[in-house]
């Protein structure tokens, strides 16, 4: 028996990768990997646009991964004529990640409801640790001008 699916709306890693072309995204090597029936995928090299000056990730950079992945995921996740906005994240900080590693992150809900929307990002390093977990909060708006359908 198939899992069904949470998401609303249809994307592929290589058309949100598009979508994302000339943003934040782009520019930080954000790269989602993996649609799954209920979570997202995305990896992110750690190099000198990702670290403080002690040579480890960033905590802010962190914290755009998972605004990255949960603001996706939570927009999938409504349906047409719906869009969502961050209204709340938070993160902490487990394990520093060095420069020259990889990060894998993986975005699952926590809630997915009718105004709001909460994900859970966890960012691992290379070797399987837990570096950050993040939360964020969206809500869920109709589309300017849009007849929702709920």
């Amino acid at each position: 028996m198939s899992t069904p699916s949470l998401w609303k709306k249809s994307a592929t890693p290589e058309s949100l990768e598009a979508r994302a072309g000339n943003t934040a995204i782009s520019l930080l090597g954000i790269r989602i990997t993996e649609i799954g029936p209920d979570y997202l995928r995305a990896t992110m090299p750690v190099d000198h646009r990702h670290v403080q000056p002690w040579r480890v990730l960033h905590g802010g950079v962190s914290v755009a991964v998972s605004e990255t992945l949960g603001s996706i995921a939570a927009y999938l996740a409504v349906p047409e004529g719906f869009h969502v906005v961050g209204i709340e994240i938070n993160a902490n900080h487990i394990a520093p990640v060095p420069e020259g590693q990889e990060v894998t992150a993986e975005c699952r809900p926590f809630h997915t409801g009718r105004s709001t929307q909460v994900w859970q990002t966890e960012i691992r390093r290379a070797d399987g640790r837990l570096a950050c977990v993040s939360r964020i909060t969206c809500a869920v708006l109709p589309d300017p001008g849009a007849e929702p359908r709920r």
